[in-house]
């Protein structure tokens, strides 16, 4: 709670050690022998915050699915954390190391997530399976994060439904020939997810 309390006033760029621990009324040395720097301590604080908490969606159909996680992630965007995430968010271009941090722990929620659902898609003949490896899976949750970004939460529901019936949808459903380009480079979320199979199977990164 304090780590949030201080990223809330002061940002993740003036946040210290030493100030999160003179607001938990403990000592420097005790949060160094638990969390090597800021960073592993914001990303724990995050966590326990429900930051990357992501229900699996379930409704038997792509469309619903992605409407459904995009409203989760947009209700976390208009919570108390949103205003600590929009701030994240843009340290990432600040703070190589930190940047890392948020690709692997909270930025690939929201993407790894949609990747069980176009599996499941892909399973009922929605799409074909080479969506799930192409550039195109991600979109939905990347036009989201931009329009947070840009301007800021609440996101409204006709945003939602604009980035999947307008763009998502068409793009998936229907898409163009497949090009080389289509194929992300190893790291991205869908490869990462792949990898670690074992240990995504709630649908988590």
């Amino acid at each position: 709670m304090a780590t949030l309390e201080e990223l809330s006033e002061t940002g993740y760029a003036a946040l210290t050690m030493e100030r999160v621990a003179t607001r938990a009324r403990t000592g420097k040395a005790a949060l160094y022998r638990r969390w090597a720097n800021r960073a592993e301590l914001v990303m724990d604080a995050c966590k326990l915050a429900g930051v990357s908490h992501i229900d699996l969606p379930d409704t038997g159909t792509l469309r619903t699915d992605v409407i459904v996680l995009l409203r989760q992630i947009a209700a976390k965007m208009a919570s108390p954390l949103g205003g600590i995430l929009r701030g994240l968010l843009t340290e990432m271009t600040r703070d190589p190391d930190f940047a890392t941090l948020i690709r692997e722990r909270v930025h690939t929620i929201g993407p790894a997530t949609l990747g069980v659902i176009l599996e499941r898609a892909v399973e009922r003949g929605e799409i074909e399976s080479w969506i799930l490896d192409s550039r195109r899976a991600t979109v939905a949750t990347d036009l989201l994060r931009n329009h947070f970004l840009l301007f800021g939460a609440p996101v409204e529901d006709e945003v939602i439904t604009e980035i999947v019936d307008d763009v998502y949808l068409p793009l998936i459903l229907h898409p163009a020939p497949r090009r080389a380009s289509d194929i992300r480079p190893a790291g991205s979320p869908r490869s990462m997810r792949s990898a670690d199979s074992t240990d995504c199977a709630s649908g988590e990164e």
